[in-house]
């Protein structure tokens, strides 16, 4: 006999249904290097040196650790807090809409279901206020 609560009390993490680190570290791979060359973030010339400061593959470490942390994985993030990280970027909305837009490429690209979809992109959109810090500027 089915239990309707014992269902949804079981119902796998979100880290789970993404196939674990395996899956996320290959979504988190095409991302990062889609947005290390996307033209309208390196735009800003902040961005555009910390993209070529920061080893992409150090990034993508700490990307998927993050991810799969904040999915509920086993792992730890062990990087600097967004603000910290973020916070000489001068990072605009727009720029800040750009980032999602490859965010959204990458997990279509990979078919990530839409459900899975909204919760990675409300995970994402938890740091808006700590990354995005600057005002945009009227086109």
């Amino acid at each position: 006999m089915n239990d309707p609560e014992k269902t949804t009390a079981t119902q796998p993490s979100l880290y789970e249904r993404l196939g674990g680190i395996y899956s996320i570290a290959t979504v988190v791979d095409d991302f990062i290097d889609r947005i290390m060359t996307d033209p309208r973030l390196n735009a800003n010339p902040a961005v555009n040196e910390a993209h070529h400061r920061v080893p992409p593959a150090g990034f993508k470490y700490l990307v998927t650790e993050m991810v799969g942390w904040a999915a509920g994985g086993p792992q730890k993030y062990t990087g600097r807090p967004m603000r910290e990280s973020h916070q000489q970027l001068n990072i605009t909305p727009k720029e800040w809409d750009a980032f999602m837009d490859d965010f959204q490429q990458t997990l279509a690209k990979f078919g990530v279901p839409a459900a899975e979809q909204a919760e990675l992109k409300a995970i994402v959109n938890s740091t808006y206020g700590d990354i995005v810090i600057a005002k945009s500027s009227p086109d």
